[in-house]
């Protein structure tokens, strides 16, 4: 096991918040910065990630070992599962290892059997990334370079909407994250596609409240992937969130925010 970087805010009950890949603790502040003022909020880098370096390869089991032994660390016996993309599917394979452990689960752009619908990468793709990333950096937000270079570059399977605020998020969360983001981690998602990761058929266990979240125009992880688990889900609801993409808690991060405080609250799992 490999002891995380965690960034902790707030104080309540316990939410486990597992970003994506790339990632880190610090791009699920869209949702920490909103839930702290209530509720406890635990972000891990997760191992190979963020700050949680390591050296050698690893297998996503491994994740789960890390994860387990920083719930022992802060001594939560129960707490909501809150996962992005691999997130979500880490926090599904927690579950299902001790749903015992577990009150609710939200799912955000992620799925029990994730599958996309990305286009192949071109030269003229990264090119464009490259070079809308770099200004965004300097510039975030800047319109003349969402309109004429961000929506010809791999961002525009990333958000459907094209707004500054979500460059912002880019530029100030995605970045870091990038280059942060180990290649021991890259070839531990890697053999996981490869192997093409399903766990449909063990979701009978999970009988706790879940909300699946999904962007209609996520062609990393789909929308119709979404929808599948919320069916093999015996107590789950599904919002499917029009003209958004993978990243659409930046795109529309209010509305988002809005519907796990409402949805937390109507539980009642808190």
């Amino acid at each position: 096991m490999v002891k995380l970087n965690v960034e902790v805010k707030g104080e309540g009950y316990p939410i486990l918040c597992l970003h994506g890949h790339p990632g880190s603790s610090r791009t699920m502040s869209v949702f920490t910065d909103h839930l702290c003022p209530k509720y406890q909020t635990i972000a891990p880098d997760l191992r190979g990630y963020g700050k949680s370096r390591v050296t050698g390869s690893f297998d996503m089991k491994d994740h789960l070992d890390d994860l387990q032994n920083l719930l022992d660390q802060y001594e939560i016996d129960r707490c909501v599962l809150l996962g992005w993309s691999l997130g979500g599917i880490l926090a599904l394979e927690l579950a299902l290892a001790n749903p015992d452990k577990f009150i609710g689960l939200i799912l955000v752009a992620s799925a029990a059997y994730p599958r996309g619908s990305h286009p192949k990468v071109t030269w003229q793709d990264l090119a464009y990334t490259g070079i809308a990333g770099i200004i965004n950096y300097i510039k975030p937000g800047w319109s003349w370079n969402i309109n004429h270079l961000g929506k010809r570059s791999l961002f525009r399977y990333l958000i459907n909407r094209h707004t500054p605020q979500a460059y912002n998020y880019l530029a100030k969360e995605a970045v870091l994250a990038y280059w942060q983001t180990s290649a021991s981690a890259n070839r531990a998602l890697s053999k996981a596609i490869a192997n093409r990761y399903s766990c449909l058929d063990s979701l009978s266990k999970i009988d706790f409240p879940c909300l699946i979240l999904s962007g209609e125009k996520d062609r990393h992880i789909t929308a119709e992937s979404s929808a599948e688990t919320a069916k093999y889900l015996t107590n789950s609801q599904l919002i499917c969130y029009p003209n958004t993409a993978h990243l659409f808690p930046w795109e529309i991060p209010e509305k988002v925010r809005d519907d796990i405080s409402r949805w937390l609250d109507q539980f009642r799992v808190c």
